[in-house]
């Protein structure tokens, strides 16, 4: 590829990049999209936009992105959780490194490489991009040294962060430890693959089981029940009931005319319903939604909750081995209820080791069938084959705009289409696996995912770019890093048009928000449904590997070619933006790993480093240079023992929780009192079926209609209260609040579970 092709991608990707950056600027203050850009503030400050027309929301503005950077590393934490400081944290991290590989390398090494040998030079739009890499330089060339020590500060200096960041993270997630103190998960333990016993419940023989061997420290229990599509009817009817009962007495006005708007898809009018007249009854003469009736029978599974007294005996219990039969009593800290994957709590135990072979087997699968498109990509890059194996193409392949778009653009472009169903698939083999928690899905599914990202946009590109048939290239190991000293500088070009459009353009994706964009515009005006209240969570399983799989090209294109890190750089510092931004105004932060996703990242920086040494070491072996490939083995070395340390200093913090805290905070509890108080909460913190809580629906008021009729089906009219102020923050109206039928609502739910079955026993606590 030519330098031309490299300017073409960066152009086409800059475009688009200005383009949704100054889209998003207006999209976000308009008040339709109110629901897309600031989710989160939405649902958690429960306040809404006016509808009013303003010149400023038709002008870009770059506001979002000085509150972004204003906002402190405390307010993240506060806001989305410590997943998303780590999150933020790897991107510093990623900024400090590159920002001082990128001066180190292009103003050290880049010259180094373009005039490595003595060769006439073209202009530099029509000059290979091979000329900026390593492999120009000249075999046993005296300036290879400078390669060495420039990877010898970068291996040194990002050892150094790596220190500094899991050192911080890990006094993050002690303090986060303490902080919850009324946290009723660190009570609580999971126990699965309980015996089934001919002449006992599941309950009593949990019970008995804990009274005998934990009777000092065992509270109570709760039996995990299998739930049926009826309770889930039931529960749905339940929640629609404890809504609408907001509504009794309201007044609103009865002016309020039906509407009719044309059906965008097929033409017809639509009229909007009507509510028949229905009378309140009295709260006395009706039977409480509550009512043990309401509550349908289910099977029980082997799997309960288990409460402690203390968070140490919880912590104990759930890290010793209970019996000799490991696959009988299996104790865990038990998630937070709100993490809880309930569905998955009802696979026997003794399945999880065969779910996890098959989803195995299934990824290895799936991994190699994508070499198939990765193969056709490769194709793409390389102009001689494509011509030989298309004749009719030669036409048009002889044109420069063509071939700069061909080999400079539309591979990367396509690559990412195909990536685009990697994370679902992923997801859906963590969800096989039988995790117990959602947070624990998510992160199955991201390690899933940075291995797969690794293993095809890494190593097939490279080894298939060296030579198209990947079972040549595989055939011997010994010669692997052999063919990656010689394919890594080869492919650096395609890496960088990668970056191009993997990165700057799913930025601009990210901020833009496409999908649920759309998916607003559809509800809104085609389908004509109203808002709901569902708030998307941040997707670390897709974005964690796209930033660590960019950390990985950065470290082992860095020395070789380092052209990718100027763009690679401005992908960080754009990122740091737009996610900090998403983190404070789009995502809900609906569960919380403690910061698990770090380990992650130091891995797979560690991992970076010892095959961008090791991939140098290769190359200086190719360019006959002794001094400098024996200065590399004792730097893999020490990389080595640097993440053996780590490992032995750190990782337990993120393994566990520490006694030390936990008995302090036991402690504590005494002194103040709040023992007592704990432990009554323990007995409905993780009831599987907890009643719903009224939705807070304030600000609702009546709303009169002008004569005229005049207004729209998908906007209420703003009206003045009484004393003549409008009310600025709770703005909310409905047109049809009168009348809602909720004694019949109730009736039905009381009916659907008496014809059922009318009792039910408690659940065991």
């Amino acid at each position: 590829m030519k330098v031309g092709g490299l300017l073409a991608s960066a152009g086409i990707n800059i475009g688009l990049c200005v383009l949704f950056l100054s889209l998003y600027s207006i999209l976000r203050k308009q008040p339709q999209n109110v629901k897309v850009y600031f989710g989160r503030r939405i649902a958690e400050e429960h306040n809404r936009l006016r509808d009013a027309f303003i010149l400023e929301r038709f002008v870009p503005s770059p506001s979002w992105i000085v509150k972004s950077l204003r906002c402190t590393e405390d307010e993240i934490l506060e806001t989305a959780g410590l997943d998303a400081v780590v999150f933020n944290r790897i991107l510093v991290f990623s900024i400090r490194i590159f920002s001082l590989a990128a001066i180190l390398c292009v103003f050290g090494v880049l010259p180094l490489n373009y005039f490595g040998q003595d060769m006439h030079h073209v202009r530099i739009p029509s000059a290979s991009l091979e000329t900026f890499t390593i492999g120009n330089m000249q075999e046993r060339s005296r300036w290879l040294w400078v390669h060495c020590v420039v990877l010898y500060i970068i291996s040194a200096v990002a050892c150094m962060l790596l220190y500094l960041e899991y050192k911080h993270i890990a006094r993050l997630r002690l303090s986060y430890i303490s902080r919850a103190t009324s946290n009723p998960s660190y009570f609580t333990v999971l126990v699965r693959g309980i015996p089934k016993s001919s002449t006992e419940s599941f309950s009593r023989t949990v019970e008995s089981f804990f009274t005998k061997y934990h009777a000092s420290s065992y509270l109570s229990h709760q039996v995990v029940c299998k739930v049926g599509k009826v309770q889930k009817i039931v529960s749905g009817a339940k929640k629609v009931y404890r809504k609408f009962r907001h509504f009794k007495g309201t007044a609103v006005d009865q002016r309020r005319r039906s509407i009719t708007f044309q059906c965008c898809f097929c033409g017809a009018s639509s009229n909007s319903f009507q509510l028949l007249p229905s009378d309140f009854e009295q709260e006395s003469e009706k039977p409480d939604v509550n009512d043990s009736s309401l509550v349908l029978p289910d099977e029980e599974c082997g799997a309960a909750f288990v409460f402690f007294k203390t968070r140490y005996a919880a912590l104990v219990v759930a890290k010793i081995l209970q019996t000799s039969n490991p696959m009988r009593w299996v104790t865990s800290l038990a998630p937070e209820r709100d993490d809880i994957y309930w569905s998955n709590l009802w696979l026997p135990y003794k399945q999880i080791w065969i779910r996890h072979i098959a989803t195995l087997l299934g990824s290895i699968v799936f991994m190699f069938l994508f070499l198939m498109p990765v193969t056709f990509i490769q194709g793409l890059t390389q102009l001689e084959q494509l011509q030989q194996r298309f004749p009719f193409l030669r036409g048009i392949l002889e044109k420069n705009y063509m071939t700069q778009l061909i080999t400079g653009y539309l591979p990367s472009v396509i690559l990412q289409i195909f990536l685009y169903t990697v994370p679902p698939t992923m997801m859906l083999f963590s969800t096989l696996e039988g995790p117990i928690s959602h947070s624990e899905r998510k992160k199955s599914a991201c390690c899933k995912v940075l291995y797969f990202t690794i293993w095809n946009v890494f190593f097939v590109n490279v080894l298939s770019g060296s030579a198209i048939s990947q079972v040549i290239a595989l055939s011997s190991p010994k010669e692997i890093p052999m063919q990656l000293a010689r394919a890594v500088p080869v492919q650096a070009t395609f890496f960088t048009t990668y970056v191009l459009t993997s990165g700057w353009a799913s930025l601009s994706s990210e901020l833009m928000q496409l999908f649920a964009l759309t998916w607003n515009f559809i509800r809104k005006y085609i389908m004509r449904m109203k808002e709901d209240d569902f708030v998307y969570s941040f997707p670390y399983h897709t974005e964690v590997p796209k930033v660590l799989l960019f950390g990985l090209l950065g470290f082992t294109c860095s020395v070789l070619a380092p052209l990718i890190l100027p763009f690679l750089l401005i992908y960080f510092c754009l990122g740091y933006v737009v996610y900090r931004n998403q983190f404070l105004n789009v995502y809900c932060t609906k569960y919380d790993t403690g910061g698990l996703y770090w380990p992650i990242a130091h891995n797979t920086t560690i991992f970076s480093l010892v095959l961008t040494q090791i991939i140098c070491l290769g190359v200086f072996g190719l360019k006959e240079s002794p001094v400098a490939a024996g200065f590399t083995v004792p730097l893999i070395i020490f990389t080595l023992l640097f993440y053996q340390y780590c490992r032995k200093r750190h990782l337990p913090l993120f393994k566990t929780f520490p006694a030390q805290n936990l008995i302090d905070m036991d402690k504590e509890d005494q002194q103040m009192g709040r023992t007592e108080d704990l432990h009554e909460r323990l007995h409905s913190a993780y009831f599987q079926f907890p009643d719903m809580d009224d939705v807070p629906l304030e600000g609702f008021h009546a709303v009169g209609r002008d004569e005229d009729g005049s207004g729209t089906s998908g906007e209420s009219s703003q009206k003045e209260s009484t004393n003549g102020n409008v009310d600025t923050k709770d703005d909310l109206s409905h047109p049809t609040l009168d009348g809602l039928p909720v004694s019949r609502l109730r009736n039905v739910v009381k009916s659907l579970a008496t014809i059922l079955r009318p009792q039910r026993g408690e659940l065991p606590v």
